[in-house]
């Protein structure tokens, strides 16, 4: 049987800087991978290269002919010493290696457990590999059974319906206070990273608009921009806060920038609505006395810390239901190759013809009233056909020479008369 083997780095083994040294461009992935597949030990190949993992995935002829390319692959980059190499790559191995690249697929094995992007990142790969003609047979089945498993672990799981970053535990709050934030104004003070965050998830809730106010004009110009907003000056703010539904300040002011005395008379103007302040600056730029004031509610970073804390041990105990499902998966995967040996598709296109066969007897016996002798005259005359039947695909499939042909004709016999059903 073919192995499976993978071999790579990830953000548990290997520094920032060393990972750095070996990602892969598109152009690059796709260049490799037609390397790796002309060398004889490896039938088949995928990479994939993110910010916090490089692996190659093999269908190897040869196991540690395969194991010696990725390795040589691996340290060409940036010429590598193999020393420093060797001490943070991992292997998996057949079942090992199907394991990790579902836990992989599914969020298991990321930094933020859950996070969704790393799925359309191996997509990616996926559809790099199909480019370069380094996909085949196994490898196919294989990426295609990791985006159904990833797919269960995500919507039989509550894997990835707990904040876990900072900036989304606002939105989730803010979601919690207003129900849906379809329709609210948002107001950004401030335009660095986690507002920029922040913004993608309101986004996502369908808020009418977005105000960035920032005490350098171009720079909130800039996100406002992008994110298709308002830009403010900060001499606007006090007519801004009339406006908006929620306040997410982000500055890195050194004392408070809204006070509770600055606040008061915004929530009479407002006619009881609702404002929503997130804090994620430290230190502090909102009062926490405004959170006294009726219809004002202030969440600081420390209360959203707490979020995220609780939301990642959600997270984990969903991860064990997501592990059962990946080894459930494992299983099943083991038998698909497994039968793509030539024996057990024979024995099983054997097994189907012939349960077929007596259900058809069975049904013709009792419609007809045969004797048991005739019926076991007929079983006999069946058995004889389906032998007759089968003997030259039986013929075709043992003298296949070539192993890459073999598989390829096993597998479409096994899709034709549906033996993994």
């Amino acid at each position: 049987m073919v192995d499976i083997v993978l071999i790579g780095i990830n953000h548990k083994t290997a520094p920032v800087e060393l990972r750095e040294c070996l990602a892969f461009a598109a152009e690059e992935a796709e260049e490799a991978l037609r390397r790796l597949v002309g060398d004889p030990a490896v039938r088949e190949a995928l990479l994939y290269s993110t910010c916090n993992r490089v692996e190659l995935l093999m269908a190897a002829e040869n196991r540690d002919g395969a194991l010696a390319a990725g390795r040589g692959l691996l340290a060409a980059r940036n010429r590598l010493s193999p020393e420093l190499l060797e001490g943070s790559l991992y292997i998996h191995e057949n079942d090992d290696a199907v394991r990790h690249l579902f836990r992989v697929a599914s969020s298991l094995d990321s930094l933020v457990v859950g996070e969704p992007q790393i799925l359309g990142q191996i997509k990616e790969a996926y559809r790099q590999a199909l480019r370069a003609k380094s996909s085949g047979v196994i490898l196919n089945r294989l990426m295609h059974r990791a985006f159904f498993v990833a797919k269960r672990v995500r919507t039989e799981t509550g894997i990835g319906g707990h904040a876990v970053s900072v900036s989304y535990a606002a939105v989730e709050l803010g979601r919690k206070i207003f129900g849906d934030l379809a329709g609210k104004r948002v107001l950004l003070i401030g335009a660095g990273e986690m507002a920029e965050l922040a913004v993608e998830h309101l986004l996502r809730q369908k808020v009418a608009e977005i105000l960035v106010a920032n005490r350098t004009y171009e720079h909130g110009l800039e996100l406002a921009r992008r994110f298709q907003g308002r830009a403010l000056r900060f001499e606007d703010l006090p007519a801004a806060l009339t406006e908006a539904d929620i306040i997410l300040s982000s500055t890195g002011a050194p004392g408070f920038i809204l006070t509770r005395d600055q606040i008061r008379p915004v929530l009479r103007h407002r006619r009881n609505r609702p404002l929503f302040f997130i804090d994620i600056a430290v230190p502090r730029d909102i009062d926490p006395e405004i959170n006294r004031l009726e219809n004002a509610y202030v969440y600081d970073i420390d209360d959203l810390q707490g979020v995220v804390e609780e939301n990642r041990q959600d997270r984990m105990k969903e991860a064990v239901k997501g592990e059962r499902l990946i080894d459930e998966a494992v299983v099943r995967f083991r038998q698909w190759r497994e039968g793509l040996e030539v024996v057990p598709t024979i024995v099983a296109l054997h097994r189907k013809l012939e349960a077929i066969g007596e259900q058809e007897l069975r049904r013709t016996a009792q419609s007809r009233r045969w004797a048991e002798g005739d019926v076991e005259a007929a079983r006999r005359m069946l058995a004889a056909f389906i032998n007759k039947v089968l003997h030259e695909p039986t013929v075709f499939l043992k003298r296949q020479g070539h192993r890459t042909d073999q598989t390829v004709s096993v597998d479409f016999v096994r899709k034709l008369f549906h033996l993994d059903e």
